[in-house]
């Protein structure tokens, strides 16, 4: 049989079966999905192949999943650092995002994002910005899987005047994008204390309509929820639960400060943690317990929130931090194994995203979203355990193939579907903007 690819490699992480090496095996690809993963005698004996790929001292993982990003905000890495979060947003961020904000800043934005991430192994990310159908082009153009995540806010911005707004242009973006293999969706409402009870509600029910996740910021600092207690008289968990929406749709990003009940109230609805370890540190936000969710059977995945915050969207640095955080946080070396690190960036990303029969893991049936990491230098050597390699010594820069879709869109470290230059002459240009504030 003829196939369109076929990648040796001298060691595959497949992610399922967990913790699982494979020496000297094959991926066979056809039709923008994996057909097979064979060793290599055996795939060659079966399968003829428009391209074979050769790549000796590589290993082969899932395409790492974002699973929660501000991609047009790269623009701002570097423009409000070294300070608390609420100080960060309300003092800094959202006065440079009112007098900057347009069309061109979010595709100039998620144009550079997309291309930090494709050459950092990310194949997927969850994008909770302003104009997400900008974003969308701006990922199908350059072949980059992305959920949509549409912002939704009680007070006006330059995409929504209003909740409602906000609300029917996330139902519209869905609707143009229900039938993409590369673009999904789900609803953006921005957290507990930016959307009342009303919108919230509305939400809720339109979700389960169209069956997609909601995407919120959720227990980020110790201030959202003394707050809420003071306004509600709960926690903003509690809160949420009492309007219905904590179920297994939810995608709660950051839970920074969670007691005993609400890791309990997490599991039993079935609800997903995203743990954005650097943002969280840089913030001084606070620790997410991930061994304690993960012990209790709370799915949780990893993100990097926005580079304007983090300040790379860099999903190696993230397994790194959030493996090693885990074990100082619990002073418990084996609490957080460098397998579940890997299985937070991939298989647990796409449970959160509602995409775990699509992506997530190299199986059988599943897109082939893949990518090459060269183990051949010096911080990776000798190759004793691959898995550990991947997580605890490997640089992003050792990516060296991207494939999303089975189509290429990083080869030998050259981006194929993006234009270097421009990206680099738009990030000058915004710059310069910011140089004359």
């Amino acid at each position: 049989m003829e196939v369109e690819l076929i990648i040796k490699s001298t060691w595959i992480i497949p992610v399922v079966p967990q913790a699982t090496v494979l020496k000297d095996y094959a991926i066979i690809i056809h039709e923008k999905k994996i057909l097979g993963i064979l060793p290599q005698k055996e795939a060659l004996d079966q399968y003829s192949a428009k391209h074979i790929f050769q790549l000796d001292d590589h290993v082969l993982i899932p395409g790492l999943i974002n699973s929660h990003c501000h991609a047009s905000m790269a623009l701002l890495r570097g423009t409000a650092d070294d300070l608390p979060l609420d100080e960060w947003l309300e003092n800094r961020i959202w006065p440079l995002e009112q007098e900057f904000i347009s069309k061109k800043f979010v595709v100039d934005g998620a144009e550079l994002a997309i291309a930090e991430m494709i050459a950092s192994g990310t194949t997927c990310f969850a994008d909770m910005y302003f104009f997400p159908d900008e974003v969308a082009k701006t990922a199908i153009s350059a072949n980059m899987r992305v959920q949509l995540a549409s912002p939704i806010l009680d007070f006006p911005s330059i995409w929504a005047a209003n909740a409602d707004e906000y609300i029917l242009k996330a139902t519209q973006t869905h609707d143009q994008y229900r039938n993409s293999d590369l673009v999904s969706t789900a609803f953006g409402p921005h957290s507990l204390y930016t959307v009342s009870d009303e919108p919230l509600s509305k939400i809720g029910m339109l979700a389960d309509e169209l069956d997609i996740p909601i995407h919120i910021h959720m227990h980020e600092t110790k201030n959202e929820i003394q707050d809420s207690m003071k306004s509600f008289g709960i926690n903003p968990l509690t809160r949420l639960n009492d309007l219905g929406l904590l179920t297994p749709r939810l995608v709660s990003v950051h839970c920074t400060h969670l007691t005993e009940h609400d890791i309990e109230l997490l599991s039993e609805q079935g609800a997903n943690v995203v743990h954005c370890p650097n943002s969280n540190m840089k913030l001084a936000s606070g620790l997410c317990n991930v061994s304690k969710l993960i012990h209790q059977g709370v799915n949780v995945a990893l993100g990097t929130d926005g580079a304007a915050s983090n300040n790379r969207l860099d999903m190696f640095g993230e397994m790194r931090a959030a493996a090693l955080l885990a074990k100082v946080s619990t002073e418990d070396a084996t609490s957080l194994p460098a397998h579940i690190a890997l299985e937070m960036a991939t298989i647990h990303g796409a449970n959160a995203l509602g995409l775990e029969e699509k992506i997530g893991s190299l199986e059988p049936g599943k897109y082939a979203d893949v990518v090459a990491v060269s183990l051949n230098e010096f911080n990776t050597l000798p190759v004793n355990d691959p898995i550990s390699h991947v997580v605890y010594a490997a640089n992003s820069s050792q990516v060296n193939h991207v494939w999303i879709g089975g189509k290429s869109v990083m080869r030998d470290g050259s981006l194929l579907t993006l234009e270097k230059t421009k990206i680099m002459e738009s990030a000058l240009f915004w710059q310069g903007k910011f140089e004359q504030k």
